[in-house]
């Protein structure tokens, strides 16, 4: 079989079992099994696959079929226009989040002074390196209570060669990050307990994903804590989900002169941005 009769077969599949991108997730995955680049399918679509090949894409298929995420299988996930490796021991990345990232990298460009960050459950390291990346004013520390997330996070922030502006640290919240920041930004779980979600979600770290208070128990802690670790005229930015909207911007009344909440590309309400 070549490249391109799979490619349709293998899309299909994904498509009958529940995929939201069959014909994108048939191309990572194959992409991933024969080591090219996706652009290379499109230039050998008459290749013919061995059965060794074909095998391997069938196994990658199969999980996908069964939920696990495309970034898990290949080991890697875009986001923001950078690439990060991805393991099961952290969220994949997702583009409802660079709604946050975009307007972090927004605000630290008003100045051209150093610009302190924090990025609380920093995960993959993504929302951290991308604002590195993409403003070079800044300064950010991250924070994570799982170890093993760290872990990938130290690779990510090697990997775009970060070392000196992106710094990890072990601990819950703002805990382990001394001093005051310009900036704070933060992913943590949101998820109410018993919320059912896709199977492609539920694969992913429950502890990165469920929250007590009906989703809303971390991120508005966070909100009771930042205050105090901000400097004059700081900011807060945290995602959520629209389920959790009014206990959060409740939350954050109590707290900080001005909120907004910002929506993603989906048009859902997604950030917060909170400050004085």
């Amino acid at each position: 079989m070549t490249i391109v009769e799979v490619l349709k077969l293998s899309a299909d599949y994904l498509k009958k079992h529940n995929s939201d991108s069959p014909r994108l997730d048939a191309e990572l995955l194959l992409a991933h099994a024969l080591g090219l680049r996706r652009l290379d399918l499109y230039l050998k679509f008459d290749l013919a696959l061995s059965e060794a090949e074909l095998a391997a894409y069938r196994g990658l298929v199969s999980k996908r079929a069964k939920g696990e995420p495309v970034a898990y299988l290949v080991g890697h996930k875009e986001f923001m226009g950078l690439e990060f490796i991805v393991t099961p021991d952290v969220l994949v990345p997702n583009p409802d989040t660079e709604v946050l990232v975009q307007r972090a990298v927004s605000i630290a460009r008003e100045t051209h002074d150093p610009v302190r960050v924090a990025d609380v459950g920093t995960g993959s390291g993504c929302i951290a390196i991308a604002v590195a990346h993409y403003a070079p004013n800044t300064e950010v520390w991250a924070s994570d209570v799982s170890q093993e997330a760290l872990e990938v996070a130290a690779r990510n922030v090697a990997a775009h060669g970060l070392g000196d502006r992106v710094h990890l640290e072990s601990g819950d919240l703002m805990g382990p990050l001394a001093g005051a920041f310009d900036l704070v930004c933060a992913n943590l779980p949101y998820v109410a307990p018993d919320v059912s979600l896709p199977a492609e979600v539920a694969a992913q770290p429950a502890r990165a994903l469920f929250a007590d208070r009906g989703g809303a128990a971390l991120v508005t802690r966070l909100l009771n804590e930042a205050p105090a670790r901000l400097r004059p005229g700081g900011r807060v930015l945290a995602e959520l989900d629209p389920a959790i909207i009014e206990s959060v911007t409740e939350t954050a009344s109590r707290h900080f002169v001005h909120q907004v909440v910002l929506r993603d590309a989906g048009g859902h309400q997604r950030v917060i941005e909170a400050w004085s």
